[in-house]
């Protein structure tokens, strides 16, 4: 037997919660493409696919920031073939970039240091931060060559060299991410439950979101970006107070 049930009008109350602030670590490229009989540089390579619409989904509805981790100070550890692949992957990408930047009105951000990047790519990410500056819309973050620690030390030592006390505000004036939003929501794929030196001031309030699926797999789908959010909406940041928490886990 059917119920009805009066229709329901949409309130600014009942309109869910959005991370303004949402970074990735994106892992599991290679298992990704080591389940499916592929060689391993062919994940990094499906790990950019429809990068852009991802982002362009998560804008929309009402992101602002998104960050990437894409290559940590540690990852120089890897085989040179591979670090070589994404050096040259990372290149291309960027230089498509330029387009949807402008196209787009987005702003682009390059952290990290670039010191033992090759030339040419820290060349581009100068030329896409310059051509991209003005952008409104939102902003895309990379982490390339870039380790929270080494962000926390380099500050530590401009602010000493600025030869004036600091607090947790003027502090942050020195850090390389210091202008971004606090991160609201950090999404790690591929079954790994670590931040690994990801980001480390501005995650300290943030949600964190472990997800079973590979970057490869995640990138492609607007069921998990929706997932995301929804999860996200769930929560309840308390920052130190007292309200009961409303965590929800995942249904398989």
């Amino acid at each position: 037997m059917f119920k009805l049930f009066k229709k329901q009008t949409t309130t600014p109350a009942d309109t869910p919660k959005i991370p303004k602030h949402i970074a990735f670590i994106c892992d599991g490229n290679r298992r990704w493409a080591e389940a499916r009989g592929l060689p391993p540089l062919a994940g990094h390579q499906a790990g950019i696919a429809n990068f852009e619409n991802l982002v362009d989904w998560f804008i929309a509805r009402g992101v602002t920031t998104i960050t990437f981790f894409l290559f940590s100070t540690e990852n120089w550890n890897r085989s040179q073939e591979e670090v070589d692949f994404l050096m040259n992957l990372f290149y291309t990408e960027l230089d498509k970039n330029m387009k949807h930047a402008l196209e787009k009105n987005l702003r682009y951000r390059v952290i990290g240091s670039r010191d033992r990047l090759p030339k040419r790519l820290a060349k581009k990410c100068d030329e896409l931060e310059a051509a991209s500056a003005e952008g409104t819309a939102g902003t895309v973050v990379f982490a390339l060559n870039y380790g929270g620690q080494d962000e926390i030390v380099n500050a530590v030592n401009d602010a000493i060299a600025a030869g004036a006390p600091v607090d947790k505000a003027t502090f942050e004036t020195f850090l390389d991410t210091g202008e971004l939003l606090p991160i609201d929501l950090m999404v790690r794929t591929s079954n790994e439950y670590r931040i690994s030196n990801f980001l480390l001031w501005k995650l300290a309030y943030a949600e964190l979101l472990f997800v079973p699926e590979h970057w490869p797999d995640l990138v492609r789908s607007e069921k998990l970006w929706q997932y995301t959010l929804d999860e996200y909406a769930k929560r309840n940041r308390r920052f130190g107070g007292g309200k009961k928490a409303n965590y929800s886990g995942r249904k398989k």
